[in-house]
């Protein structure tokens, strides 16, 4: 399954205005994994940014003015989000930027939402946590997610947080915790957040056999495992 969380910052609030997109940020998931594979563009928004939008994420004229303009960059995004689902928050936002920049580019294209199936995070943490306040900001605190190093926003920094935010809301390991200290309690109250939360009409999960490199891999891991540990490695016992 391939999923892009996206998020973009613009020149103001509504693309009905004149406003546009200044910056694209897209990080990709497959199989609830990070690839790396991500999309990152500033573009050239041919008008003015709103001082109340550059306060939010520092973005200036100056530093747009030598970017491509989004036509240019508009086919090589299309082709990297098509046919995945978007993660976003407050979808509502960002797809109309989005649907607003591609109608420009090409009338009578299709809306996003035809295009790729849209999750949005906000809805899911509103449902998930309903009478609390769900920006991102709020959700990195309580899903124990690192974003001290958020000084603005950023498309694609605000990708990455809330890529770990979706993992994290959606019952996804994001770290491994060996041993008993504090941040195991933290882990059950996320479990029992999530309890009886299954969907039972969701899709049947697909089962991925280890091949003979995998298994091999497999095996001088454990080897290791039992040359390093004085009690031995639990799985080679009989």
């Amino acid at each position: 399954m391939r999923q892009i969380v996206l998020d973009t910052e613009t020149t103001g609030l509504d693309p009905l205005e004149g406003h546009r997109i200044i910056e694209i940020g897209c990080v990709e998931l497959i199989d609830r994994r990070l690839t790396r594979h991500n999309f990152h563009q500033y573009i050239q928004p041919e008008r003015e940014i709103d001082a109340g939008a550059a306060a939010v994420h520092g973005i200036t004229n100056t530093f747009l003015a030598d970017k491509p303009r989004f036509a240019e960059v508009a086919d090589a995004f299309l082709r990297y989000i098509e046919g995945a689902e978007l993660i976003i928050h407050n979808a509502p936002f960002d797809l109309g930027f989005l649907d607003h920049e591609f109608g420009r580019w090409r009338p009578g294209m299709p809306k996003i939402i035809d295009l790729c199936e849209v999750t949005d995070t906000l809805v899911m943490a509103r449902r998930l946590h309903p009478g609390q306040r769900n920006g991102l900001d709020a959700l990195c605190k309580r899903y124990t997610v690192d974003n001290s190093h958020r000084d603005l926003h950023g498309a694609l920094l605000d990708a990455e947080i809330l890529a770990d935010v979706y993992l994290a809301m959606t019952g996804g390991q994001v770290a491994l915790h060996l041993g008993g200290d504090s941040s195991a309690d933290g882990g059950r109250d996320q479990r029992t957040q999530h309890r009886g939360r299954i969907d039972p009409d969701r899709p049947r999960l697909r089962i991925v056999q280890a091949d003979e490199a995998a298994c091999v891999a497999h095996a001088a891991r454990l080897a290791a495992i039992q040359a390093a540990s004085g009690e031995g490695c639990l799985w080679l016992r009989e």
